[in-house]
């Protein structure tokens, strides 16, 4: 199953570079072409995601250094197994070496992000009231200490999350409270993720989606 999405990817990716390189932005340097169009399949050239596929990122304008972060720990350390465990981006990452990591991650923080927007407008109202003042009842802390009350993050430990698809972020904040997610500092998402409903994440996904 594995090969067969990886397939598809790097089949899908030469039509979305393609398509991306004719507009003003996503300008690819030559020498990461081949990279960005693997990427391009899932996150787009330009890094703003499919919205038809809200399960995939949006990378355009996300801090570089937290994307480095992030591609290093989908990557096995040695004999140790990889932080961050995903059948598709393991395999696409095992590719890359460090230095063209590198050199993605500042390329796609180069990008302009072109925002999500919160899908249910009740629910991301309840995630105003989570994000700025966190839940006080169950230690909960407010979103906006490490991720800013814009939602802008802060380099390279904590992402931004403004703009971001709900559906990933909830999605995250739910693999942070099983478990199923362990490359946060210390514990520090998981630890607040497991006191969380669903309807709570849900809402903070939302809020966080509207920010800009």
């Amino acid at each position: 199953m594995i090969k067969r999405t990886l397939l598809l990817s790097l089949l899908a990716a030469g039509s979305l570079l393609a398509q991306a390189q004719t507009s003003a932005q996503a300008q690819v340097p030559k020498e990461l072409e081949a990279a960005v169009g693997i990427c391009a399949a899932c996150h787009t050239a330009n890094g703003n995601g499919m919205a038809e596929n809200p399960v995939q990122p949006k990378l355009a304008g996300q801090h570089a250094e937290y994307l480095y972060k992030q591609m290093r720990e989908f990557k096995p350390a040695g004999d140790k197994p990889a932080l961050r465990s995903n059948g598709i981006m393991n395999g696409m990452i095992m590719m890359l070496p460090d230095e063209q990591m590198q050199a993605m991650a500042s390329y796609f923080a180069s990008q302009t992000l072109e925002p999500a927007s919160a899908t249910n407008a009740e629910s991301a109202a309840a995630g105003k009231m989570i994000w700025r003042g966190g839940i006080a009842s169950k230690g909960v802390p407010a979103c906006a200490a490490c991720h800013g009350p814009t939602g802008k993050g802060m380099p390279a430990q904590y992402p931004a999350l403004a703009g971001q698809f709900p559906e990933y972020l909830d999605a995250q904040l739910k693999a942070f409270r099983d478990d199923a997610r362990a490359n946060d500092p210390a514990k520090m998402m998981r630890d607040i993720a497991i006191k969380m409903t669903d309807a709570e994440i849900k809402a903070t996904a939302e809020y966080a989606a509207s920010l800009r």
